[in-house]
């Protein structure tokens, strides 16, 4: 019978002080499981004719290329014992090289890249592996609190068979200065720093592609002892 330890410790607290937004967006009352009837398990079909040709290359979707450092992420989406998990859905979105998202709400005086939307999704292949091509975000500034600058991160989300299966979580750079003050980062890194050094990508000397991009190697764990923190909540 395969059992999975209590992660919840990993995983950050819904209501974490040092990220003021929680005191407003996390459930007030005790979560409540629903079971997952025949809709929800059977659509959408998460299928490859809704991929598009350059879905994975957010530096070519545009007519012009985009400004800021071109690189690969790329790594494995895993069970707890190592198994792959192919066929899922990945998606990112990030801000652009100057730290700007291309967003009505994101306003703040860094210039906007109009070769560069900011978004791009794959499905991985049977062992399990994606790769993206797209330009490494800078940090920028929140109101979180004084003089407040979120690290460079991409946001990472993974699709089961159906949408209701779904995990939202962040990938960082490594040695980034940023670190001591970001509260999505510390959440996890105060319940447990080696859950935290799991969502900080490798440099991948090997996958660089010369003259073309540097290369981040980071690998997804859905579960167990080695599970990537999500922002959902598990049990």
């Amino acid at each position: 019978m395969t059992t999975f330890r209590d992660d919840t410790d990993t995983h950050p607290l819904l209501d974490y002080p040092g990220y003021k937004s929680t005191r407003l967006r996390h459930p007030k009352q005790p979560l409540i499981a629903l079971p997952q009837r025949l809709t929800e398990t059977t659509a959408p079909i998460l299928g490859e004719d809704r991929l598009g040709a350059l879905d994975h290359d957010l530096t070519r979707q545009h007519e012009g290329e985009p400004q800021g450092q071109r690189i690969i992420v790329h790594g494995h989406v895993k069970e707890d014992d190592g198994r792959p998990v192919p066929e899922t859905l990945v998606e990112i979105w990030q801000a652009n090289a100057g730290g700007r998202y291309r967003h009505r709400w994101d306003n703040w005086p860094s210039p906007v890249d109009p070769n560069f939307s900011g978004v791009g999704r794959c499905l991985t292949d049977k062992a399990g592996y994606f790769r993206f091509v797209t330009i490494r975000p800078g940090a920028y500034p929140w109101g979180n609190h004084a003089n407040a600058w979120r690290p460079a991160h991409i946001h990472f989300s993974l699709f089961g068979r159906a949408f209701t299966q779904r995990l939202v979580t962040q990938m960082y750079f490594p040695d980034d200065p940023l670190f001591f003050q970001d509260p999505m980062y510390n959440a996890v890194a105060d319940r447990d720093p080696k859950a935290a050094q799991r969502m900080i990508s490798a440099f991948d000397y090997e996958s660089t592609e010369e003259q073309w991009a540097l290369a981040f190697r980071w690998d997804i764990v859905l579960r167990g002892e080695e599970a990537t923190p999500t922002e959902e909540p598990h049990a």
